[in-house]
């Protein structure tokens, strides 16, 4: 099993009952018998049992190993033997009194990151494949947005066709507008006729006569 996932499970058992004072400390660099070495806290005996426990089926269940489990019969100090991850669970006054802390506290784990790691494992579904992610907000409005444009640019290119009646009405105010010129011919009247024969010729004047 993964140590980080390891972690995840022994703190959220050790959570499960109650366990005051829960810290996890990287040992790789001071020893390669363990990774990882967990201590916590439990007011009485029983408490103390109780989270080793809890910590012994949490990891069975997650198909980890449980190498042995050391102290339960007095319930002072229980240490429970995980391969990679050793559990210490004790009491207050001893815990004090032989401080681990100060022997493998080099490197302390925060345990915000465990717990993100616990809940990533969570959140698989039950046939292990991770639970399917939900789409954003943003993303749905901008799929909505998306669908709309087209809808519109098509509605500002396309014009309105025209019906048989505004087009009949279009072509006579044209045809109104545009002036027709025409050359009309208007014959003669006979009166005219006549009168222009009847008229005498006009002549020129005569020249006057020169004596010689």
């Amino acid at each position: 099993m993964d140590i980080k996932k390891l972690q995840a499970i022994v703190i959220d058992a050790l959570e499960d009952v109650k366990a005051q004072d829960i810290r996890a400390y990287d040992t790789v660099h001071l020893t390669s018998l363990f990774d990882r070495i967990a201590i916590a806290s439990g007011t009485s005996n029983r408490q103390t049992k109780a989270l080793a426990a809890s910590v012994r089926d949490k990891v069975k269940e997650s198909g980890g190993t449980i190498l042995s489990i050391e102290g339960e019969d007095t319930g002072e100090w229980v240490l429970v033997d995980l391969g990679d991850m050793i559990v210490h669970i004790m009491q207050p006054a001893i815990r004090d009194y032989y401080r681990l802390e100060e022997i493998w506290g080099d490197k302390e784990v925060k345990l915000g990151a465990a717990k993100r790691i616990s809940n990533r494992a969570g959140s698989a579904t039950d046939d292990g494949e991770p639970a399917p992610k939900k789409a954003g907000r943003h993303l749905t409005v901008t799929q909505s947005s998306d669908d709309e444009t087209p809808k519109k640019s098509a509605a500002r290119k396309t014009p309105a066709k025209k019906t048989t009646a505004a087009k009949t009405a279009a072509s006579k105010t044209t045809s109104a507008k545009k002036p027709i010129a025409k050359t009309v011919k208007v014959a003669a009247t006979k009166r005219a006729t006549t009168a222009a024969k009847k008229a005498p010729a006009k002549r020129a004047p005569a020249k006057p006569k020169v004596s010689k």
